[in-house]
């Protein structure tokens, strides 16, 4: 799976192994244009049978990440969870790394910060804190 544009390069390599784990190694910008080539193909892993134990997304060759390819990433948790897998992101890059601690989600992704994600509060899943005190009456 590839997208290519003027200046930019996309592509996906995606692999099963004998251990019953899925691999995704994500290579360009995961933006606008890329976002749901990412989903697609992490949805058509977990559809296997059995589905996969893990799946390991390697960011090594990631070159960006906007705020659709963080809904993309988010999206890929929330499909991992619901088929019983266990989401791993591996070889971070430190503008990843940044982007998931300024929006409040490295919690969300084993590896993302050296923490497992087993548990995460529930107002940060859903991406919202919860609202502050009302001010007091005067």
């Amino acid at each position: 799976m590839s997208t290519a544009s003027d200046d930019t390069f996309f592509h996906l390599d995606t692999a099963l192994d004998a251990a019953g784990d899925a691999h995704i190694r994500i290579t360009g910008d995961l933006d606008w244009d890329s976002a749901d080539e990412l989903t697609e193909a992490a949805r058509a892993l977990l559809c296997t049978d059995p589905a996969p134990r893990g799946l390991h997304l390697d960011c090594a060759r990631l070159t960006l990440c906007d705020s659709l390819g963080l809904a993309s990433l988010l999206m890929v948790r929330r499909a991992t969870a619901a088929a019983g897998t266990r989401l791993h992101l591996v070889n971070q890059p430190a503008p990843l790394l940044r982007l998931l601690d300024m929006t409040g989600t490295a919690d969300l992704f084993d590896g993302a910060t050296g923490r497992g994600a087993e548990a995460p509060d529930a107002s940060r899943e859903a991406g919202t804190a919860p609202p502050p005190p009302p001010p007091p009456r005067t």
